[in-house]
């Protein structure tokens, strides 16, 4: 390698600075001997610079010159297999909540509750809530390849050039990663991916931000350690491989550790971009289905109740104010089937949306669904238990793992029902139809699609306005 030809920033930058500078937004690249020209043109298309910097050579050894001189020669083992490593002490970590719910949990659950206040108050929740403050603050339309926008389960870009498009997800819960770092680790994999496939696309490729406290601390490096094996597993499942990725580390307030919060992104490929799938209602008098891919759980741990999996539920944590438990269980066999489903209902163009099923369950989906167009909702409570059982809240706002719910013309209903068997669906549900204006559920939720996305849109602003007004500056 040559540095006399790397393109510099500042004029008299020594050959350390430029070998080991974290430089933001280059990439190195390997081409064929000859068509130099082809790769610089690629680049002078989108407006960018490229430059010869080294040669490929037979020899294991990395070899640096700059001004004339020979700065480094060194054996490519040594940058690799005789790198150091970091060897910390990995303990144990449990995570001090209840496996259970305690007793005054369950003495709340059994009481009359008003289903609509408790849908609006969900949707007011920061991991829920609309973000739209945050995102239109930037261009989501740069070059016009959007195809999909911010707002939805994963954007979509189309490939100018051809018919082909890239879905790209992120997702994360640091609920579930706290109870089980590994389990809540695999989640976050499978439903980012899961929210590519909702789109039609096949998940091809991950990255991750892993983001925990302080490692010197072995329950937290047990944390760490957990969440990578979490990752590695729920990746070679579903075929998607760790492209790069980097890590925030030690982040503490007054000794006391974040959540564990890896944050996965996973992209897919559409062979047809004219086929992706969104994840908003798109008209009335359309029928809403509710897919469900939940056999065997992987983790014979995780083979828990209702109950104790409830307790990691975003219902719990803003709505009863407390947190037990376990994560969902989750099938990654079961997954893996959900996205070959979903890609072939794209494909038939069977399917009006799609979206998952997370954080809030399942009508709480239904209702971020109709927000775009203020398409509304009539559905029926008859597949659920008794609101006086106390198993209602569960059923209902409970945190689903490899589900979504889709919309489809009516009759398109028994070909969409028929994909989702083949595929190997545990549980297949119509729920209800799409509407004007009224959001209804039996006889439990009654109110508007226009009121609940009052609550829904509102709530981000309003909250990062009120604390900004609060703030006191010395």
């Amino acid at each position: 390698m040559n540095l006399d030809h790397v393109p510099q920033r500042e004029t008299g930058m020594t050959a350390y600075e430029m070998m080991l500078s974290e430089s933001q937004e280059r990439m190195l690249l390997v081409a064929e001997k000859g068509r130099e020209q082809e790769v610089f043109d690629v680049f002078t298309k989108w407006g960018l610079d490229a430059s010869i910097v080294g040669t490929v050579i037979a020899e294991p050894r990395l070899r640096v010159l700059h001004r004339g001189e020979l700065e480094a020669d060194i054996p490519n083992q040594s940058l690799t297999d005789d790198a150091p490593r970091y060897c910390r002490p990995v303990g144990t970590w449990k995570a001090p909540v209840p496996l259970d719910p305690p007793a005054e949990v369950l003495e709340e659950l059994k009481k009359p509750r008003d289903y609509t206040a408790d849908l609006k108050k969900l949707l007011t929740s920061s991991n829920i809530c609309g973000k739209r403050w945050v995102y239109e603050q930037y261009d989501s339309m740069v070059q016009t390849n959007t195809v999909e926008g911010p707002g939805g389960e994963a954007g979509v870009m189309r490939i100018k050039g051809t018919n082909r498009g890239l879905a790209m997800a992120l997702d994360s819960n640091s609920r579930w990663c706290y109870l089980d770092p590994k389990q809540g680790a695999k989640l976050a994999v499978a439903e980012a991916a899961r929210k590519v496939a909702c789109t039609g696309a096949t998940p091809v490729a991950a990255t991750n931000c892993l983001n925990f406290g302080n490692p010197e601390k072995p329950e937290i490096m047990a944390q760490l350690s957990e969440a990578i094996d979490g990752i590695a597993e729920a990746c070679r499942a579903l075929g998607t491989p760790i492209t790069g990725g980097n890590v925030s580390l030690y982040n503490e307030t007054k000794g006391e550790g974040i959540y564990p919060t890896p944050v996965i992104g996973v992209v897919g490929i559409l062979e047809d971009v004219t086929k992706a799938v969104p994840a908003d209602l798109q008209r009335v008098g359309d029928d809403v289905l509710l897919l469900i891919f939940q056999a065997n759980h992987d983790e014979p741990s995780h083979a828990s109740s209702l109950l104790q999996q409830f307790g990691s539920s975003e219902f719990a944590g803003t709505i009863l104010g407390t947190m037990w438990g376990v994560p969902p269980g989750l099938s990654l066999k079961d997954e893996a089937n959900l996205h070959r489903c979903l890609a072939e209902l794209a494909d038939s163009r069977l399917l009006h949306s799609a979206r998952d099923v997370s954080d809030g369950g399942v009508f709480l989906s239904v209702a971020e669904a109709g927000f775009l167009k203020n398409i509304g909702f009539e559905g029926s409570n008859s597949s659920t238990p008794d609101p006086a059982s106390g198993d209602y809240a569960k059923v209902i706002w409970g945190d689903l793992t490899s589900t979504v719910v889709v919309s489809c013309a009516p009759e398109n209903t028994s070909a969409v029902l028929q994909v989702a068997s083949k595929h190997g669906a545990t549980g297949l549900y119509p729920v209800g139809k799409t509407v004007s204006d009224v959001f209804r559920v039996g006889s439990q939720i009654d109110t508007t699609i226009a009121d609940l996305k009052q609550s829904w849109s509102q709530s981000l602003e309003s909250t990062l306005h009120d604390n900004s007004a609060n703030e006191v500056f010395a």
